[in-house]
């Protein structure tokens, strides 16, 4: 089952949704649905999805409520991840034709199926024996892939819309590890009183790891180096850099 919670912290989230379906934190899946930072007007919040394994009493979960303004025929436009959909119209089909095509040039096997459309964004997954060399050492080939996807997807008229490819559920395990090792680092940064130069990574993962810190008050990040993947520094607040 799914359940929707929100908190001015993604800690605070997960506490408010440990406390009111009365479950230990060990025992439901998170995921990340929305973050907004704090701003001069306006309140920091995460929106997070609270997976378990069967219903709670007293709470009804979002996949039995419908949407404002949709009715049950429209819930089939709204795929939910991990659950392969036949592709609509020429482009989601040229689209998967062209990554098919590259992992075969690359020497590969393997299939893409959507994984789910929302709006401007379109979810694809790759199926291969050969998954974990498609992702590469932190997701690097996998990065790579995504990226000629999309660059196919602008010349194909639809720069507007984002493309993302993910295999093994990879994307969702690899927000988990940094959202705990944002956590961890900010605990080592707060008691030595010192700044940490985290791996170098995409735009994506950088944007979490600011995102994750961004409400702890005594903590600040920031990027460096040149290129698309740069490190954050993570530090201790009054810190001089």
């Amino acid at each position: 089952m799914i359940y929707e919670f929100e908190g001015r912290t993604e800690k605070e989230a997960i506490d408010r949704a440990a406390a009111e379906l009365g479950l230990e934190k060990d025992n439901f899946d998170v995921e990340i649905l929305e973050t907004q930072k704090s701003g001069l007007f306006k309140k920091g919040f995460v929106k997070i999805q609270v997976h378990t394994d069967g219903p709670i009493p007293g709470y009804t979960p979002v996949s039995a409520r419908p949407e404002p303004g949709r009715t049950p025929a429209d819930e089939g436009s709204r795929t939910r991840p991990n659950t392969p959909v036949v592709p609509s119209g020429e482009f989601e089909k040229n689209i998967i034709a062209f990554v098919e095509g590259i992992i075969e040039r690359m020497g590969y096997r393997g299939t893409v199926s959507i994984l789910y459309r929302e709006d401007r964004k379109l979810g694809l997954k790759l199926e291969s024996e050969s998954s974990s060399i498609l992702i590469g050492k932190k997701g690097k080939n996998l990065d790579a892939l995504q990226l000629l996807a999309n660059i196919f997807a602008g010349r194909q008229g639809h720069d507007d819309m984002r493309i993302i490819l993910d295999t093994e559920n990879y994307r969702r395990r690899r927000e988990e590890s940094l959202v705990r090792l944002a956590y961890t680092v900010a605990d080592r940064v707060r008691e030595n009183r010192a700044s940490i130069l985290l791996e170098p990574m995409n735009p994506f993962d950088r944007r979490l790891v600011h995102t994750t810190l961004n409400d702890i008050t005594d903590v600040e990040t920031k990027s460096e180096g040149e290129g698309l993947y740069k490190q954050v520094r993570v530090y201790y607040r009054g810190l001089r850099q």
